[in-house]
């Protein structure tokens, strides 16, 4: 059964996608706008499933990496690479436990002593509940909700949490994260979407331009996990501040990429003010004319280059992805903040409401 809303400016369908393992059944939304810039996502994981944008020459393809099929999602082989995925309790890494008001909490351990976005149980294996919200001329808006038990994966807490997906005619796809816990408790949200402005199964995204609005970064240990400083990323291959391209310095000799095998760390965004939107990235394309900036509330950014991609997994188009094929921009809090003191803080009160938006914006430079 196919529902669709026709707003006369912008349009929502809804349609079955599948069934889980488990017997629950499996939505696809699909957003599009009056220039037929298109976002597909699934209610397992919230995970955005395809977003097809035009290039300098009107033609359309699918820019973010994915699976063809329910399946995939649940059963995806060797590391899971999180496409398009909704990531929490807690986006990123903490190591192996984190205090809490005096008390030691033990969460879920999936990458090695790591707690790596969420556990092994995050939300990207939980089937969310979505609902058209009001529309307007405008923008188009559909919300996922989730709700998160006392314990689950070893985090404190009965968590409610709601995630908005919205498109605009302005070709702006926007995230909003809200969360409510009745105790208190530590949470990082973000999305794990893969970007390739060349399309889908197109080649590296090495020759993809990237300016970050990032003046530091936070090195990792050779567990991924940061040593606590935040370090200037001036004459270093993490220097994005002028545009370049992807490929320039990603093999350069540099311990910090070694450890990563490319890049997979967390940037600080200039300027950070609680619930201020502000630039983080610019990712330009120049064969195809693509474009994408990208706006955030959020203090970091994980930058992430698909390093785990060994092309044993086969995407959208039938593809392999190998390393490089996409490049995952996860605004987020800093990884490990709990066990951090300098960090920005990931604690969340019973009478306080997270509240923070990502916004995506697409444009072709002709």
């Amino acid at each position: 059964m196919v529902a669709v809303q026709d707003t006369k400016t912008l349009l929502v369908k809804e349609k079955d996608y599948g069934t889980t393992a488990h017997g629950e059944t499996v939505k696809e939304f699909t957003l599009q706008n009056i220039h037929g810039v298109e976002v597909k996502f699934i209610t397992y994981g919230g995970s955005i499933t395809s977003v097809k944008v035009p290039d300098k020459n009107g033609n359309f393809e699918n820019v973010v990496l994915g699976f063809f099929s329910l399946q995939q999602y649940e059963n995806d082989p060797g590391a899971r690479p999180y496409f398009g995925a909704l990531i929490g309790r807690y986006a990123n890494r903490i190591a192996r436990k984190f205090c809490l008001e005096g008390k030691e909490y033990s969460p879920s351990l999936n990458e090695n002593s790591n707690c790596l976005h969420g556990g092994k149980v995050g939300f990207d294996k939980q089937v969310w509940q979505a609902e058209v919200l009001e529309q307007s001329d405008h923008q188009l808006s559909v919300g996922l909700s989730l709700h998160s038990q006392d314990g689950d994966q070893g985090f404190p807490g009965n968590l409610s949490v709601q995630v908005i997906y919205s498109l605009n005619n302005d070709n702006e796809f926007s995230i909003r994260y809200q969360a409510k816990t009745d105790q208190t408790t530590v949470i990082n949200l973000t999305n794990h979407s893969y970007i390739n402005l060349a399309g889908e199964g197109n080649g590296s995204i090495e020759n993809h331009k990237l300016q970050l609005f990032c003046s530091g970064y936070t090195p990792v240990d050779r567990y991924m996990i940061p040593t606590g400083e935040i370090a200037s990323v001036a004459n270093t291959p993490m220097d994005f501040r002028e545009n370049k391209y992807i490929g320039d310095h990603i093999r350069d000799n540099f311990d910090q990429l070694y450890k990563a095998i490319g890049y997979d760390h967390n940037f600080v965004i200039d300027g950070y003010s609680k619930e201020a939107m502000r630039p983080a990235a610019i990712l330009h394309h120049e064969q195809s004319g693509r474009k994408l900036e990208l706006f955030t509330t959020l203090p970091g950014m994980q930058i992430y280059t698909g390093n785990a991609l060994r092309g044993n997994l086969k995407g959208y188009s039938g593809k392999a992805y190998r390393q490089c094929e996409g490049i995952a921009f996860e605004p987020q809090y800093y990884p490990d903040s709990p066990n951090q003191a300098n960090f920005p803080s990931t604690t969340l009160q019973p009478t306080e409401v997270f509240d923070e938006k990502t916004i995506y914006r697409f444009s072709v430079v002709l």
